[in-house]
């Protein structure tokens, strides 16, 4: 069975991810931060995380508000 929703329920359910994906970023980026120092490999896997998360915030930010970044950032 599939559900359906209305466009209201579908703005907030990409607003809920987006502000998983943006907590996740954030989560990623302190992670690679506080390991540079003892485990750079460990660092870098966190490094290329926020680099994912970043692109997924980019992408529902969007989704939210066309045309509210300049393109190519």
């Amino acid at each position: 069975m599939t559900d359906v929703v209305d466009s209201d329920e579908l703005l907030r359910r990409i607003q809920r991810a987006r502000a998983c994906a943006r907590e996740e970023e954030q989560g990623w980026r302190a992670r690679s931060v506080d390991l540079r120092p003892d485990d750079p490999e460990a660092a870098r896997e966190a490094a290329v995380r926020t680099l994912a998360y970043e692109a997924v915030v980019r992408v529902l930010d969007e989704v939210l508000t066309p045309g509210s970044r300049p393109a190519g950032t």
